[in-house]
């Protein structure tokens, strides 16, 4: 994005709107994400399905490198941006949600942590000093109304989805989604559809690149697991 020097103020400071109403701040914060590795989410009537590709060296371990995070037992998030920004809100959902089932001895319900992230990712814009959250989060769980699949952005606004992609390939692999979702389809047609977004999404994608987070249930037995490399060649 190239300013001209009379919006170059508005640009340096998160606090102040432009005069055509934009937070510049904000808007570099989505570019971070758009330059992030490819995550996918996929929400069936009895399960969340994630997918995410992972960037590693050869000489790193695969497993040091995590982009699906567990909050709480029914619910998880995959992150796509700075990934340290992610861990750090991941930090923050998991002492709520252990706040919420000591103090009303019930597992906190999916959009209640929802809004709860989105919130601590807003103040980060309403404040001198501070940086919005460079992160995109696909946060899905199963609670007493089943699962349920939702987006947070660097801005605090929330969106619920039955299927979604973000990160650098999310143009390519959103046609996929919007071509073959199926609201009907089971938990393994899910892995298969998240997969088959994340390959059109990005390059050279290998069982040992992705990782996959499945979780499944109803609300009074869920399960979070995630694929083994062997178990996701079967699906490629």
């Amino acid at each position: 994005m190239e300013l001209t020097p009379e919006y170059m103020g508005y640009d340096r400071t998160i606090v102040v709107f432009s005069p055509d109403g934009r937070l510049f701040q904000v808007e570099y914060a989505r570019e971070a994400i758009k330059r992030g590795a490819t995550v996918v989410g996929v929400k069936t009537k009895d399960s969340v399905v994630f997918a995410a590709f992972k960037v590693s060296s050869e000489l790193s371990v695969p497993e040091s490198l995590e982009k699906i995070y567990i909050i709480d037992d029914h619910v998880v998030t995959a992150a796509s941006g700075l990934l340290a920004d992610a861990r750090v809100l991941v930090g923050m959902a998991r002492n709520r949600a252990q706040v919420n089932k000591v103090t009303y001895e019930e597992p906190i319900e999916v959009p209640t942590i929802v809004r709860f992230i989105a919130d601590r990712i807003h103040v980060s814009t309403l404040y001198a000093g501070m940086r919005p959250y460079g992160i995109g989060l696909l946060i899905g769980g199963i609670d007493s109304s089943g699962p349920k699949l939702f987006e947070a952005d660097p801005s605090g606004t929330t969106i619920e989805w039955k299927a979604h992609v973000i990160g650098r390939g999310a143009p390519t692999a959103e046609k996929i989604l919007n071509h073959k979702y199926d609201e009907k389809m089971k938990t393994e047609d899910a892995i298969k559809l998240a997969i088959e977004a994340v390959q059109k999404g990005e390059k050279d994608v290998t069982p040992q690149s992705l990782e996959i987070g499945i979780m499944e249930g109803a609300a009074d037995k869920v399960r979070f697991r995630k694929l083994s490399t062997n178990e996701i060649k079967k699906y490629m």
